[in-house]
């Protein structure tokens, strides 16, 4: 038969589980604001039934539950929804990052406004229309020379100003770089801790959010893939382990090993540049790899892009490298073809000696590199306004070469390997700009969309609801309350059995 005591250590267990149950909601309820938490639950299982089965078992009826106890504290999240999040986080990561680049590309070239290098050019030939009415006028001369300045301190502002952007580019790259590494050293000082407290039956759940949450914040930078390797020893069945963590690339391969959860070793990441100080790899431990080998996913990727890289067949790719080399393109091209048409005309000293001295509008340049940060107004036209050639004879008030001078604009000439006009040229570049943040724009704002959709599925199942908690709470208290009264029943009743029984006639 069962012990005399028997309902005492039911009840116990009630209330030791009960009261485990309340400990668990009250930690639910102070993380309620606590980033990256995820509520946990007390797993309730009924404890072994009396008699045990066996030869020696006592002869009753049947067997009799001895109670409850908690059998795990487990954290409620679904894994799939943490995969889905960390896909589209990537996403947004890219997108986000490249639409921010264009809006200070689009801020830098301005377009169309009154300051903007089209309008300055317009403002040029129209100048230049003035002087071919006017061409021995000194005031006309001397707005040629202005608006002509005016161009070649806007390009060189443009050039200037979009180095100045790509240096600040450069520095989040590096800054993205140590950003991960130190994020795979916490990743694997969790790993760490998690190693050795999961084999002695336990289960980190505070240290498992804390570990989801970095490797969130990491699938932002970069495109990863998370395993996970058991520790051994006791360890539940529901035990996560240690994580490992691979940056992948195209094809979901993987480029190189962040953090090693076996091994227990976090690698070192960093963003080597060539000789032209162009992004040439990405560096995980000892393994290197070209950009051009990674998705269009996480912002690191998403920041070379636009500052400028070199592809394994040594070819470059980059926003702002594209935009400097266009501009320094047309930069160059445009003062050569106006120096062309300048120096076959006559200038005022020429008609004067009756004379011909080719003279160049502009300062010559070696080479289209740089071109758009050097052009400037040769010394011959800033000493003298005299030297600009708008005579196409060394006849006075002849003002035919001016016109010419003017059709530069809408001539046509092979640029960047293209048959263009300057202005089709710039109305190309500033088009492929405006489409290109339009698409960063649209591209951000669907993953924003998606990203938000998928963490509020996530939020729904894991994050605390307060509402939900006090429910709980009222119902574990009612239990032990239940549970202690049971045990104030079985004081009664043994309190009768052993002050009450044998005492005849009271």
């Amino acid at each position: 038969m069962t012990s005399t005591f028997f309902g005492l250590e039911t009840a116990r267990r009630g209330m030791t589980t009960q009261q485990g149950a309340l400990y668990t909601t009250g930690h639910n309820i102070s993380n309620a604001n606590t980033p990256g938490y995820t509520r946990q639950r007390v797993n309730f299982q009924q404890t072994e039934p009396y008699p045990a089965p066996g030869l020696n078992a006592s002869k009753i009826p049947g067997q009799i539950g001895t109670g409850v106890e908690a059998g795990s504290v487990e954290r409620v999240r679904e894994g799939i929804l943490d995969l889905q999040y960390r896909g589209e986080n990537t996403k947004l990561g890219y997108w986000d990052s490249r639409s921010e680049a264009l809006q200070k590309m689009e801020e830098i070239m301005n377009e169309p406004s009154d300051t903007g290098l089209a309008n300055t050019m317009d403002q040029f030939w129209q100048s230049l229309q003035d002087l071919a009415v006017n061409p021995t006028n000194a005031g006309a001369r001397a707005v040629v020379r202005q608006r002509g300045e005016a161009v070649s301190e806007t390009f060189n502002y443009l050039s200037n100003s979009l180095t100045s952007v790509r240096g600040d580019l450069k520095s989040e790259v590096d800054v993205s770089a140590k950003q991960i590494e130190s994020i795979g050293r916490q990743i694997n000082n969790l790993n760490d801790q998690i190693s050795s407290v999961e084999p002695n039956g336990y289960l980190p759940n505070d240290l498992y959010d804390e570990r989801d949450r970095l490797i969130d914040q990491l699938s932002s930078l970069v495109k990863v893939d998370v395993t996970y390797t058991g520790s051994g020893g006791n360890s539940l069945a529901t035990a996560q382990g240690v994580a490992t963590v691979k940056i992948v690339g195209s094809n979901n391969t993987a480029v190189g090993t962040l953090v090693d959860g076996p091994g227990k070793t976090s690698a070192s990441v960093s963003v080597s540049y060539n000789s032209d100080g162009l992004a040439s790899g990405l560096t995980v431990g000892s393994g290197t790899v070209n950009f051009d080998q990674l998705d269009k996913s996480g912002k690191l990727k998403s920041l070379v892009d636009s500052f400028g890289y070199v592809e394994s067949s040594n070819k470059s790719h980059g926003l702002y490298v594209e935009m400097q080399d266009n501009l320094d393109t047309m930069a160059y091209n445009f003062a050569q073809e106006f120096n062309k048409v300048h120096k076959a005309g006559y200038n005022l000293t020429d008609i004067k000696n009756n004379s011909h001295t080719p003279v160049d509008f502009f300062a010559p340049m070696a080479s289209e590199k740089g071109a758009a940060a050097a052009i400037k107004l040769s010394d011959e036209i800033l000493n003298t306004t005299d030297n600009i050639a708008a005579a196409s004879t060394t006849s006075i008030g002849d003002g035919t070469n001016a016109t010419l001078l003017g059709n530069v604009k809408s001539g046509t000439f092979t640029i960047g390997g293209k048959s263009t006009s300057f202005q089709n040229f710039y109305e190309s570049l500033v088009g492929g700009m405006a489409v290109d943040a339009q698409e960063a724009d649209k591209m951000t704002q669907n993953s924003t969309t998606l990203t938000d959709a998928v963490d509020q599925r996530r939020q729904s199942v894991s994050a605390v609801s307060l509402d939900e908690e006090m429910t709980n709470m009222v119902q574990f208290q009612h239990a032990y309350n239940a549970s202690a009264r049971m045990i104030t029943i079985q004081d009664e009743m043994l309190d009768k059995i052993i002050n009450g029984m044998g005492l005849v006639g009271r």
